[in-house]
């Protein structure tokens, strides 16, 4: 089929990378000129396992190409993903001008018969809106359907859950569209789930919602683990091996961050009121999740005792492994914090450090070449992303390294008495 796809960020780009993978012919489109010139030289924007040669192979396929201009897009793309940008506002609910004007602008170009996607994560109703906004300014008539397509991506294995979804949910009440939409995934070999528009953008903020809540649960327990001197690794594991709960995200830390759970949360939340009906548990949850890294803190400041004029390492600046997506990254914020105390704050992350430096507000701080480097003369150590490399650091070589054998845990990545034998004094959560 041929397809287009609007908006050449995380989303979009693994998802036109993955659809000409299984032979489409995609055309992504993006108002960055930056952006797509990068593409087009072969240079990918972000950090992604395996999208890379996704990309370069499918190109040199000519089943992948780029482009600024959603005309050329639209007039290609039998289907037109959306996959702009949805950010929050300050009072939680979704910024959807990108998705207003993306719809704008097709309308302007329409021409004939189209399927038109949302695939950003957007609040229950946009679909309508979409629509609406399509017919008032499009001036030739022409006939089109508007599908919910929530995207179920997680950052750091985006292509393997493209490429093997979970499940698909197409949201439509028009049969040619679903027809079409089931023709994109035939190829996936997934479970296809048909619903209306409403209950499909329902589906992605409810998802992701019930995603953290288990996260602030596990974090709220992990604190009466540490007052009762349990493991909350131990108790974890208990609750997991119930198969109506299951293991994931039942793993206590700093809590969850980047650009989808936070924001999802927000956006329910703000949703559920303007609908009549406070969703007030997912308010406990954000002040869970907040809460979180204070917590940590707490435990650092009590250890140090002043913060000032210390060195403290910090391992991680993404929000989390695999990706160098430093959005509403706990880790950055974990730094921010450090800094604003006085530490004198050293810093490595395997992908993140670019984009960190580019951002501006850890200026103040040192970026180091390796987490050895990093840790050199500290007085302590602070793991805020789960790193592989972390994990499988050698403990001698690292308490040689450091002023002070002092290592803070915040993502429980090592074994207290593996680290505590090593010669460290070990500070974890919840155990």
């Amino acid at each position: 089929m041929k397809l287009c796809i609007i908006g050449s960020g995380y989303v979009g780009l693994v998802t036109g990378a993955c659809f000409a993978e299984v032979g489409h012919h995609v055309i992504c489109v993006d108002n960055n000129q930056k952006k797509i010139d990068m593409l087009l030289a072969g240079q990918i924007p972000i950090y992604e396992p395996g999208l890379e040669e996704l990309v370069t192979r499918n190109v040199a396929a000519k089943r992948l190409m780029f482009t600024t201009s959603i005309e050329e897009g639209v007039a290609h793309g039998e289907v037109v993903f959306i996959a702009v940008p949805t950010p929050p506002q300050a009072d939680g609910s979704v910024d959807l001008s990108y998705i207003e004007a993306v719809a704008r602008e097709i309308a302007g170009v329409l021409k004939e018969y189209r399927v038109i996607v949302d695939k950003s994560t957007v609040p229950v109703k946009t679909g309508e809106k979409v629509a609406e906004t399509i017919r008032r300014y499009n001036k030739t008539g022409c006939e089109f359907d508007v599908v919910s397509n929530p995207e179920f991506l997680r950052e750091g294995c985006a292509v393997p859950d493209l490429m093997k979804p979970d499940r698909i949910v197409i949201g439509s009440n028009n049969d040619r569209a679903v027809s079409l939409m089931k023709k994109v995934y035939e190829p996936f070999m997934a479970p296809i789930l048909v619903t209306d528009i409403n209950s499909a953008e329902l589906i992605k903020h409810a998802a992701n919602s019930f995603l953290a809540l288990k996260i602030s649960y596990i974090n709220a327990v992990a604190a009466i683990c540490e007052a009762s001197g349990a493991d909350v690794e131990k108790v974890a594991d208990g609750i997991g091996m119930d198969r109506r709960i299951g293991r994931n995200f039942l793993n206590a830390g700093l809590g969850y961050g980047g650009s989808c759970f936070p924001k999802d949360i927000a956006a329910f939340i703000s949703i559920s009121r303007q609908l009549g009906v406070p969703f007030t548990l997912l308010e406990e949850v954000e002040r869970i999740n907040a809460s979180a890294l204070e917590h940590f803190l707490v435990k650092v400041r009590e250890a140090l005792w002043v913060l000032r004029d210390k060195k403290i390492a910090v391992w991680g600046l993404a929000f989390k492994p695999d990706t160098d997506d430093i959005r509403c990254s706990v880790a950055m914020d974990l730094v921010v914090q450090l800094l604003k105390e006085g530490a004198y704050v050293s810093v490595y992350d395997p992908k993140g450090m670019e984009k960190a430096k580019e951002l501006g507000t850890l200026k103040k701080a040192t970026f180091a070449a390796s987490p050895l480097e990093a840790a050199q003369d500290a007085e302590a150590l602070i793991i805020a992303t789960e790193w592989e490399e972390f994990a499988n650091v050698d403990l001698a070589a690292l308490k040689k390294t450091m002023h002070t054998p002092l290592l803070f845990d915040g993502r429980n990545l090592l074994h207290p008495d593996i680290a505590r034998e090593a010669g460290f004094t070990y500070v974890s959560v919840g155990r």
